[in-house]
């Protein structure tokens, strides 16, 4: 053992920086300029006008309380009875009162409906709708937002939780701005102490989907609003048509708007407390269906965003060449990277990648610690996740990229979205007909 590690130093002071640079290429020009320093320099500047923004957004919540708007609330759903209530306990609680809540059952076979039915009846749900077919989850979306009265309306998941002052705080960027369309809420994970698997989603959530909408958001290239807590102008989804079919959906209405001119903003302070998948087999499902999405949505039915005309944005230009360039393309490098290691490095690969590990963990853990400085809201004391952080290497370098490259294979050849249990299949044939 002891000679093991001997050999592994001598390795790595023997080879030199420039050969270091050559061997851990990806890493360095990749994964630490790219997810590291770059998200920590955006999270430090963005830090430095925080007096700034708060003055703002004070004086957008006086305003907000000056005009008091009608806010739709939609739950579009199948098989959810069982969280309704609670969520309604949730809403409650809240400190933006004037708000109507619209659930919509999207064909569910369990006793959503009569749990619907008893609670509107008991005026805790403003109006009840259901689909006797399940139509999918952008269909029932559309249903709500047709009989919402509001000025804005709020997406929410059932079975999330919300902060007591979350829909206050969504709903405040609107009147800091009138050129926003959209607001995406701060999702965490709720039952992030069940497993593993839950635990590794968290982290993610915290540094890679947080921080990472953070900086976008800042840098005016934000790109998905989470279905699970997403806000947006009414008037803006009017001029969109609302929702369409497909897994996507939420990503797919975000380039809608921005592609009419509307700005995407993300509130790290408005809170949802949402349940991961809690096993690797489901996680799987869930982010090849997320991935799959990249090829439908980005590279075919909206890659107008890269052809110059009269309507061209650099704003969307970016975006979504920021989207694509660091998950698909990216992750075609690293395949790359591994057959340059094996062509090149063989008989060095043991030392290779235990370096690597050490590397990827090093960073993780400050990434990790130095993130954390930036988040007003936690879910638990950093120490808790400290122990884990060294599995995150293989979450992210494997687990997560081979998920991802199985399902930009399966889209790109072969439109497997079209095919996902997620979405009725007559929605997604229909979907394909009209290239949606």
């Amino acid at each position: 053992m002891i000679e093991a590690i001997d050999n592994f130093f001598n390795y790595i002071f023997t080879v030199g920086p420039l050969k270091l640079v050559r061997v851990f290429w990806f890493f360095v020009f990749f994964e630490f300029i790219r997810f590291f320093l770059f998200e920590l320099i955006v999270l430090i500047i963005w830090k430095l006008n925080e007096p700034k923004r708060k003055l703002k957004l004070l004086d957008a919540r006086i305003r907000l309380y000056i005009e008091r708007p009608l806010i739709s609330i939609i739950v579009p759903g199948k098989n959810e009875g069982k969280h309704i209530y609670k969520l309604i306990i949730s809403l409650k609680e809240q400190t933006y009162k004037n708000f109507e809540l619209i659930v919509i059952d999207d064909g569910s076979d369990d006793d959503t409906e009569s749990i619907c039915k008893g609670l509107q009846k008991a005026g805790l749900i403003n109006l009840f709708i259901r689909n006797d077919v399940r139509g999918g989850k952008a269909s029932a979306a559309n249903l709500g937002y047709r009989y919402s009265k509001g000025k804005i309306i709020i997406h929410l998941d059932a079975d999330c939780s919300y902060d007591n002052d979350a829909v206050e705080k969504i709903v405040i960027p609107f009147y800091t701005n009138q050129n926003i369309g959209a607001v995406g809420g701060n999702v965490f994970v709720r039952n992030y102490k069940d497993n593993l698997c839950t635990t590794l989603q968290a982290i993610e959530y915290a540094d890679t989907i947080s921080a990472g909408r953070i900086t976008t958001s800042y840098l005016g290239i934000y790109r998905v609003v989470s279905g699970a807590f997403g806000a947006f102008l009414k008037e803006a989804l009017d001029r969109v048509g609302g929702w369409d079919i497909g897994p996507g959906l939420d990503g797919d209405i975000t380039v809608k708007l921005r592609k009419l001119g509307y700005k995407i903003a993300f509130e790290p302070d408005a809170v949802c407390q949402t349940n991961v998948p809690n096993t690797f087999k489901k996680l799987m499902n869930q982010r090849l269906r997320w991935d799959k999405s990249i090829i439908r949505f980005r590279l075919r039915k909206h890659r107008d965003v890269f052809v110059p005309n009269a309507k061209f944005s650099f704003s969307n230009f970016f975006s979504s060449l920021e989207n694509i360039t660091y998950n698909l393309v990216l992750n075609l490098k690293w395949w790359v990277y591994i057959f340059d290691l094996l062509l090149h490095y063989l008989n060095q690969l043991k030392f290779i990648f235990t370096f690597n590990i050490l590397l990827y963990t090093t960073t993780n853990y400050l990434k990790f610690i130095l993130f954390s400085l930036f988040r007003n809201r936690k879910n638990e004391s950093v120490g808790y996740f400290l122990v884990y952080i060294p599995c995150m290497v293989f979450y992210f370098g494997f687990y997560l990229r081979l998920v991802r490259s199985v399902a930009y294979t399966q889209e790109f050849f072969f439109k497997k979205s079209y095919e996902d249990p997620w979405n009725p299949q007559k929605s997604s044939a229909h979907a394909k007909e009209l290239g949606l």
